[in-house]
């Protein structure tokens, strides 16, 4: 497998769903599970399938995934030819409120055509950045050769989503007849999980097309208008896969790795999740201290209770506070006294003495980075 395919990842600005957490990062460098960001599953899955060429496209306020991805080095990706490229995809004109407005992925990739003529490798992987998933993407590859298929589009059957995601309806040989969104009857159908793998001809071909009729978008464009013309087939992956497009999706795919058996599914040791590296101290959990069904990094103190909790690197909870099914996110402090309950705490919050603050499940309470209350 090793230098047949080649990963474009699209990391984009979004409005609105995931709302406080995304104020100062985009989706894709959201942290995620105690010591991740979004990004990292797509782009250790493509690791893992022996991609050595990595391109993402970035548009938006991404300050905070050029610090997270770095030259890559920590995927293995910082080579002298090929491993990780950044690669800005629009240019400074037609700017809307600071930011160029994104209008598909076609016109990201017309943004970087010299980037896509210069791809060694014959197949090409797209994917979206905002998916937790630990896909075998060489099994997606082998299926898309010997099905023949123009493209390939990995999607699930699981159809559940409180965003407004693509849906597909297939035939009986699993070739994809229909694209369609928005669907509120989605009987029969199956999600897309915005993984595509297709030829670097082809996507070159789809790129000149359509950019010259200023179609911008892969799913109206090529997805939904070609689907007679090109062989659409599907891969069906009923594994855990997860897209987050809402504080509530945030909270509630966060939490469900609390279960042992999802955490497996999401981090079989055949396939590892590679991050960056933080070198911190073993975390303290004080004698008198409760720390119970919770995913704890690493140098984090914890010297209250700490119940159904995920807690980032560096948190400190400390006497007499208590915090219930809540997610904090790397070097918050929870001062004595304070009590949280179903509370998204971002980076470097300070909650003070006796505060409390309190969210549901249904509706989770997010405070927004470096926010003292």
């Amino acid at each position: 497998m090793k230098g047949k395919l080649h990963g474009i990842i699209f990391s984009y600005e979004k409005r609105g769903g995931l709302r406080e957490l995304t104020e100062s990062r985009m989706p894709a460098s959201v942290p995620f599970a105690g010591r991740y960001r979004l990004i990292d599953f797509i782009l250790s899955s493509m690791v893992n399938a022996g991609m050595t060429d990595v391109g993402v496209a970035i548009q938006g306020n991404y300050q905070s995934l050029l610090d997270h991805l770095g030259s890559g080095k920590d995927w293995d990706l910082s080579r002298k030819h090929g491993g990780l490229r950044l690669l800005p995809a629009f240019a400074d004109d037609n700017v809307v409120g600071g930011i160029r407005e994104y209008r598909g992925k076609l016109e990201a990739l017309a943004g970087v055509r010299s980037y896509l003529e210069g791809i060694r490798q014959k197949h090409v992987v797209l994917a979206d950045s905002d998916l937790i998933i630990n896909i075998p993407i060489q099994d997606v590859y082998q299926a898309h050769v010997a099905s023949g298929a123009d493209i390939t589009a990995v999607c699930t059957s699981n159809v559940e989503s409180d965003a407004d995601v693509t849906f597909f309806r297939l035939d009986e040989t699993g070739r994809v007849r229909e694209t369609l969104f928005p669907l509120r009857d989605r009987a029969g159908c199956h999600r897309s999980l915005e993984i595509y793998v297709l030829s670097k001809e082809l996507l070159l071909n789809l790129v000149d097309e359509c950019m010259s009729h200023d179609l911008t978008s892969f799913r109206g464009a090529v997805l939904q208008s070609k689907a007679k013309e090109l062989h659409i087939q599907s891969y069906v992956w009923d594994g855990y896969a997860a897209q987050i497009r809402s504080v509530k999706e945030y909270y509630d795919r966060s939490l469900e790795l609390l279960d042992p058996a999802i955490r497996r599914e999401v981090f079989p040791a055949e396939r590892p999740i590679h991050t960056k590296e933080r070198n911190d101290a073993s975390t303290y959990v004080d004698p008198a201290g409760v720390c119970c069904n919770c995913l704890v990094a690493d140098g984090c103190t914890i010297e209250g209770t700490v119940e159904n909790s995920i807690l980032f690197r560096g948190v400190s909870v400390a006497k007499g506070a208590e915090v219930k099914g809540c997610i904090l996110m790397q070097d918050t402090t929870v001062s004595r006294d304070a009590v949280l309950q179903n509370v998204i705490a971002d980076k470097d919050v300070v909650v003070k003495d006796s505060c409390t603050l309190m969210g549901t499940p249904g509706y989770p309470m997010t405070i927004a980075k470096g926010s003292v209350v």
